[in-house]
């Protein structure tokens, strides 16, 4: 697995950081990206850069067909029943805000209900209490197990004939704890409400199928999925889509504009006014291919390799707390750990001095944390392009920082 196929992929990782080869462990924040998709971006502005859907020459033609290639791309990697399902956004936060001001704000009124979980990144938490807020609606969680699961029973007292938006990550970016979005799907149905799942974590390390869990709406990033930051994508079935008023307005994204009064296009083009990240879009293109033809079969089981090699070895250091579920295929590329008796911060600070590039802190999901009783972790996550060399030089790091503060403290009480 050191021999990794896809390493000379990623020119990035070839770098040194601070005299030493990077081992880059932040994935669940942002990926790298693969020099084909580096070459898309350059491509285009070297020789397609025009605005899309405007123009009748060449260049924006060009531009256009690529962008609207990538939609249908899209499409066929959900599952989704039609292209207008598919709508471009700049993030997953921003997919979340939208649904959470324009679908949110004109079906939520007082005394309703959206359920979320503890487990929520604050993308999928702010917005709603924002929107609870105005409308009167009550906002409720659902708590996780020990395992990091949500509890299936405990979610049948929750969501009930007044909970109007369940709104759930498929994937938490603490414990990589993977939810049932299929049966939450279907609780949220039978009481009559709408399901919206946040796929940031999910989408970049499984296959997705959105006509079999039947979600309502669904949002991702393309920058922790090899693609360009400012790219998302925001999945709704159409009917839905046709009856949710456009977050922005301006150009492209009408039918007809008099002096009083406007009329907008159907479908995704609807949402999506302005010129887009047209570039970020085509080269997300690039990045979806190269992902399929790594497989996601492969992709979840090197997931699984890395951390079943890693869970265990961590397990047996001393003074290594871990979260979540004991069980490593629970934990879709993500562990999450302390250090007894030192901040975060400071392991991540030692590890960086070493090459190695983790996550430290609250990971934006404070509810959590403090369901935890923890002020902050450090969190090592990995993609398929990481090795069992990555995670050796992980654990290694953990004992020489331990040894480090051991050694400085002992020095210390000598004084």
């Amino acid at each position: 697995m050191a021999n990794n196929p896809y390493l000379a992929d990623f020119p990035i990782l070839a770098r040194k950081v601070n005299g030493h080869q990077l081992c880059y462990l932040d994935n669940a924040a942002t990926s790298q990206k693969p020099q084909v998709v580096i070459d898309r971006i350059n491509h285009y502005y070297t020789d397609e850069n025009a605005n899309i859907h405007r123009g009748t020459h060449t260049l924006a033609q060009q531009a256009t067909q690529a962008y609207e290639a990538v939609r249908d791309h899209v499409q066929h990697f959900l599952n989704a029943a039609s292209r207008e399902e598919i709508v471009f956004t700049r993030s997953t936060t921003e997919g979340l805000n939208w649904l959470a001001r324009q679908w949110g704000l004109s079906h939520l009124q007082a005394g309703d209900e959206i359920v979320i979980s503890l487990l929520e990144h604050h993308s999928n938490l702010v917005p709603w209490q924002q929107v609870a807020k105005k409308t009167g609606a009550h906002l409720r969680y659902l708590a996780a197990n020990q395992q990091g699961l949500i509890d299936l029973a405990a979610a049948e007292g929750i969501i009930n004939a007044r909970t109007k938006i369940v709104s759930i990550a498929q994937v938490s970016n603490v414990l990589g704890s993977r939810q049932p979005i299929k049966q939450l799907t279907a609780l949220a149905h039978k009481h009559g409400a709408v399901m919206i799942v946040d796929a940031a974590q999910s989408a970049p390390h499984m296959a997705i199928d959105v006509q079999d869990l039947d979600c309502d709406f669904m949002a991702f990033s393309a920058h922790k999925m090899l693609g360009p930051t400012g790219v998302g994508v925001l999945y709704g079935k159409q009917a839905l889509l046709d009856d949710m008023s456009p977050e922005f307005y301006g150009g492209e994204m009408v039918e007809e504009v008099t002096e009083q009064s406007a009329t907008f296009k159907q479908g995704a083009l609807r949402f999506e006014a302005g010129t887009q990240n047209i570039a970020g879009v085509i080269a997300f293109g690039s990045a979806l291919s190269y992902l399929q033809q790594v497989g996601f079969e492969r992709i979840e089981n090197q997931d699984r390799q890395l951390v079943s090699y890693a869970w265990p070895r961590l397990q047996k250091l001393n003074g290594v707390q871990l979260y979540g579920s004991n069980d490593p295929s629970d934990h879709n590329g993500i562990i999450s750990f302390n250090l007894d008796g030192l901040h975060p911060h400071d392991v991540a600070t030692i590890f960086d001095d070493e090459g190695i590039a983790i996550r430290a802190g609250q990971h934006c999901a404070q509810p959590l944390l403090h369901y935890l009783s923890l002020s902050a972790t450090c969190r090592a996550s990995f993609y398929f392009y990481n090795t069992i060399d990555d995670v050796d030089r992980l654990l290694a790091a953990i004992v020489d920082t331990q040894h480090f503060f051991n050694r400085h403290l002992s020095r210390e009480s000598l004084i």
